[in-house]
């Protein structure tokens, strides 16, 4: 059986007829390949991202917000999160899919973190799995590295914290930066492949990026990290509200909106359907 070796010349894009792997995801560090990343959580938005080149999705416990209604990210469960995570890789042939432990599904210790995690790799197909925090978290990106589970840290503002924070504020100024330093040196050690960067200085991010051989992912971190992510829903302009760091790209709620207002202008006056939509 021959083994395939080939790597994608870019990550944003490249086309190796296969899944992008942390392999990649190292090699694109090397090379100083900046790559964007997206949050996912069906089939259908999946294919376009795929599509598109995207290298990265994130089926993250954002749905509580995006998909659910909820608030906040900490109502979302294991059980919320496996069918949404199974779509996207069935929608994708190439990204590799990440799939968010949420709350409560890791935190408690080894062992309900590999119970997590096989979860998400046996019964949605998962690529790797994500996580929050720094030094309590260890012995957790330990052991799932050690399982074979590649783990993707994540620093800074995490939402899982939300209620310990006193809101969504910045992360990691002054001696928090230090600390933050500290735990993204202690997540590469213990074998995480790429930690992510949320709301935190910029100057600090860049720092932690030069400091690690594995790749930052910034999400309100400034333009100093190796890659970018954004919830879709925000960077198309789905979202009513985004915070600071958001860029919108399109406005889907605008055209999605106008096409509703002409399906419906259309069904009262008669206009649709028309011949050409029928069957005789």
């Amino acid at each position: 059986m021959s083994v395939s070796t080939s790597r994608p010349t870019t990550l944003y894009g490249g086309q190796t007829g296969r899944r992008v792997t942390v392999r990649d995801i190292a090699a694109a560090k090397e090379r100083g390949e900046k790559w964007p990343m997206l949050t996912a959580y069906d089939a259908l938005t999946a294919r376009v991202f795929d599509d598109a080149g995207i290298p990265v999705l994130l089926v993250g416990d954002s749905a509580g917000m995006v998909v659910f209604g909820h608030e906040s990210t900490i109502p979302v469960t294991v059980d919320d999160l496996i069918p949404l995570t199974a779509a996207v890789v069935r929608g994708t042939t190439r990204a590799m899919v990440v799939a968010d432990l949420p709350f409560g599904a890791y935190q408690a210790g080894v062992a309900e973190a590999l119970h997590t995690g096989a979860r998400f790799l046996k019964e949605a197909g998962a690529h790797a799995v994500k996580l929050e925090g720094g030094r309590r978290v260890l012995p957790q990106v330990e052991a799932l590295v050690a399982a074979g589970i590649p783990v993707m840290a994540h620093l800074g503002l995490t939402p899982q914290s939300v209620n310990a924070f006193g809101g969504y504020r910045v992360q990691g100024r002054g001696e928090d930066g230090e600390r933050l330093m500290a735990d993204a040196k202690d997540l590469e050690a213990a074998g995480a492949f790429s930690v992510v960067l949320e709301c935190v200085p910029a100057e600090l991010a860049e720092r932690v990026t030069a400091a690690l051989s594995i790749p930052t992912i910034g999400i309100g971190a400034g333009a100093g990290t190796d890659a970018q992510v954004l919830v879709w829903q925000d960077m198309a302009g789905l979202t009513p509200h985004t915070a600071k760091f958001v860029k919108k790209y399109a406005d889907v709620a605008g055209v999605l909106s106008g096409a509703v207002q002409e399906f419906a202008a259309d069904v009262v006056s008669g206009a649709f359907p028309g011949p050409e939509h029928g069957y005789r």
